[in-house]
Formats: C-alpha cells, sequence, structure tokens
C-alpha cells in the first residue's frame, strides 16, 4: 500500500494550484480498506478455531477483496499523479528514483512479515495458526520462500498458497508488477513503444511463471489452464489502471469533473455503490473491476472536490489511515496470536465476551505495533526518499 505525497489540490475552477498540498481524505480512505481487511481476518481466524463466527456472511466474506480493491484504486491513482506531475514538471520521468521510492516504501515492513512467517513464527506456539490454515511445513519451503524474496508473492500464492501469517502480501506482489509496468508506460510518448512495452512485460511474468511450474512443481500440463486462471483471477491489475484514469482526469482538469463534482451525481453513485456491496449483487468475473470504477469516483470526489460530501479528515481516522500499511502486514499475526491466548479461556466465554475481548485486544495490538512500526522504523526509512524525490 503507498501513501500520498505532497501534491498539488485540484479546485472547481480548476486554476493553477499555488502551492503543494496533500491530497485531503485519503489517510480516511486508507483506514476504510484496512479495517475491511482486518474484519474480515478476525473472522476467518475464528473460523479456523471452531468459534461461532460470522466470516459466511456476504458483507464479512467480501470485505476482504474489496478493502484491497480499494487499496489498489488508490494506489493506481497515487502512483499515476506523481508519474504525471514528474512528467509535466520535467518532461520526463526518473523511473530509478521512482523504483527507489517504492523500495524505501514497501519492501522494509514486507520482508519483516516474510520472514517473520517463515522463519521465526512457526517456531513460538502462541504465533503458530490452527489446523485448517496454511503453515509452511507442507514439502513447498524453498520455492515458496524464493518467490517471496523475489517480491512475487502472488506467484507463490498461486503454486503453493501462502502461510497464513503473510498471506495477505500476495496484493503486494500485484502492486509491485503494476509498478513494474506502469511508469514506463506513462513515460512512453507512442502507442508503438507502449505496446512494447506491454509486450516485454507480459513475457517476462510469463517466462518466471512457466519456469516455477516446470521445474518447482508437480503440476501436469493438464492443470496449467487451472492456475493461469487463477493467476489472473488475483492479478487486479485493472484495478490500478482504473486509479490511473481517476488521476489523469484529475491532472488535466478534464471537464467531466464539473459533473461528478455535482452533489447529486454523488449522492446517486453512491447510493448504487452501497446497494452493490449490501445487497450482494454480483458480476460474475468482473465483480471487483466493475467496483473498482465506484471507488475511482469515490476517490477523484474526496480528494480532489471541496463541495464533496464525505469528508473523512478526522485525526484518528486519518492517523489509523497514515500507518495502514502497518496494519495491513501485521493485523494477521496479531489476531493469531490473540485467538492462541484465549484459546485456554474460550470454553469459559460466551460468544458475546469473547468477541468483547478478541476485537478490542487484536485491533489494539495491531495499532499499537503498526504505530511503533511506523514512528521507529518506517519514518527513519522513509526519511531517505528524499534524495529520490522530484
Amino acid at each position: 500500500m503507498i501513501h500520498s505525497s505532497p501534491m498539488p489540490q485540484t479546485n472547481p475552477s480548476f486554476e493553477a494550484p499555488k502551492k503543494p498540498l496533500y491530497f485531503p481524505n485519503l489517510n480516511g480512505v486508507r483506514f476504510i480498506a484496512a479495517f475491511a481487511v482486518i474484519i474480515h481476518h478476525i473472522e476467518q481466524a475464528k473460523r479456523a478455531l471452531g468459534l461461532p463466527n460470522l466470516y459466511k456472511n456476504y458483507l464479512i466474506n467480501q470485505a476482504g477483496k474489496q478493502g484491497v480493491g480499494l487499496f489498489f484504486v488508490l494506489s493506481g491513482f497515487l502512483i499515476t499523479y506523481l508519474l504525471l506531475s514528474e512528467k509535466g514538471k520535467k518532461g520526463e520521468i526518473n523511473i530509478k528514483n521512482f523504483y527507489m521510492r517504492r523500495v524505501l516504501r514497501i519492501w522494509p515492513i514486507y520482508f519483516i512479515i516474510v520472514i517473520a512467517a517463515m522463519i521465526i513464527f512457526p517456531k513460538i506456539s502462541f504465533l503458530y495458526p490452527p489446523e485448517g490454515l496454511t503453515r509452511v511445513t507442507d514439502g513447498h519451503f524453498w520455492p515458496r520462500l524464493s518467490l517471496l524474496l523475489i517480491v512475487l508473492p502472488n506467484m507463490s500464492f498461486v503454486f503453493y498458497e501462502l502461510p497464513y501469517m503473510c498471506s495477505q502480501t500476495w496484493s503486494i506482489g500485484v502492486e509491485e508488477q503494476f509498478y513494474y509496468l506502469w511508469p514506463w508506460l506513462v513515460r512512453a510518448n507512442t502507442w508503438t513503444k507502449r505496446l512494447g512495452i506491454i509486450a516485454i512485460f507480459c513475457a517476462g511474468t510469463a517466462l518466471v511463471f512457466a519456469i516455477y511450474f516446470h521445474f518447482f512443481t508437480d503440476y501436469t500440463l493438464a492443470q496449467l489452464p487451472r492456475y493461469i486462471n487463477f493467476f489472473f483471477s488475483q492479478f487486479r491489475i485493472l484495478m490500478m489502471v482504473m486509479g490511473g484514469v481517476g488521476a489523469y482526469l484529475v491532472y488535466v482538469k478534464h471537464p467531466i469533473l464539473q459533473f461528478l463534482y455535482r452533489k447529486d451525481v454523488q449522492y446517486v453513485v453512491y447510493a448504487v455503490l452501497l446497494s452493490i456491496i449490501f445487497t450482494g449483487i454480483h458480476f460474475d468475473g468482473i465483480y471487483l473491476e466493475v467496483l473498482s470504477v465506484f471507488y475511482c469516483f469515490f476517490i477523484v470526489n474526496v480528494a480532489t472536490n471541496p463541495n464533496t460530501v464525505v469528508n473523512l479528515e478526522q485525526p484518528l481516522v486519518s492517523y489509523l489511515g497514515k500507518i495502514s500499511y502497518g496494519l495491513y502486514i501485521y493485523h494477521i499475526a496479531i489476531s493469531i496470536l490473540v485467538a492462541n491466548v484465549l484459546k485456554t479461556y474460550q470454553s469459559d466465554l460466551s460468544v458475546l465476551q469473547y468477541n468483547l475481548i478478541m476485537y478490542p485486544l487484536t485491533i489494539g495490538l495491531t495499532i499499537a505495533v503498526s504505530s511503533a512500526s511506523f514512528h521507529f522504523l518506517e519514518q527513519k526509512i522513509l526519511s531517505f526518499k528524499t534524495k529520490f524525490s522530484h
């Protein structure tokens, strides 16, 4: 997940911005996305422990996908705006600096949770997932670890599944592959170059997929279509592209924004979005891509429309959004820790009592760990980003 950098704010009269500002409300968007994922995984852990749970409830079951999808669209929006801004100011994009900024933001705590999940947690009883959740002792340790170390967790997820304690990192792999492709496309000035870049990207992805399928799995060729389909079902790059479309509209100050900014349009679009989410309306094969259109509308309005009908600029919400990457990375390990500690007492607790302990303790510890990580590790590392900023 990425965090916003200072950038111009679009205003309704489309005047040139006079000073760099943060897009407002986007930490609030991160808060919504992160907590949707956290609630999903708490109920998932309870189900694995055989406890009464709401995991089969449609809203809870889909909350994880929808939260990650919201993160994807937000990433596409911010990354695209930054790239367009750099290209517009300097006439080019320094891709090396772009990658260094992404590495400094994404990799440190990604590798912390991967190494912990693969090597440290299995040796600690309170940090070992219950039966029914993927562990590391299933015969695929080295090929799985190798894909995780080259930041391809989504491929590891497809071939071997991921240890539950770092299962959320599959989405980091999708984002990383978006980063491999997108700055080159934005920098290119002709469609011939863009098509060539897409071809190289597809060939490279296919090559890595083929190498692992052939040499590091015992699957047959007859099973290949199944795994290819699984890969693309998780490869939500089009959601990030939709975020990029929103960034382009904002960057060029497209006239359609005048319509999208209208309050009556906002009310109608949000009503439709909530209807889709709460009624379980589904679009086979393109459900999240359809939602990404609504998410893009939401992000564009809360970030750049002074007349937005949604205001997420609340101190606590903004702070939790600021540390949302840590919330996303650490919450599964903490939920399993809490669940294992409570296992001794669960027979003496009612369902209500268990939840009144499980939820506050899990969320509170996740916030505490994420806050400490942000202030004592991530911010110190992020201070080096200025060397690679435009």
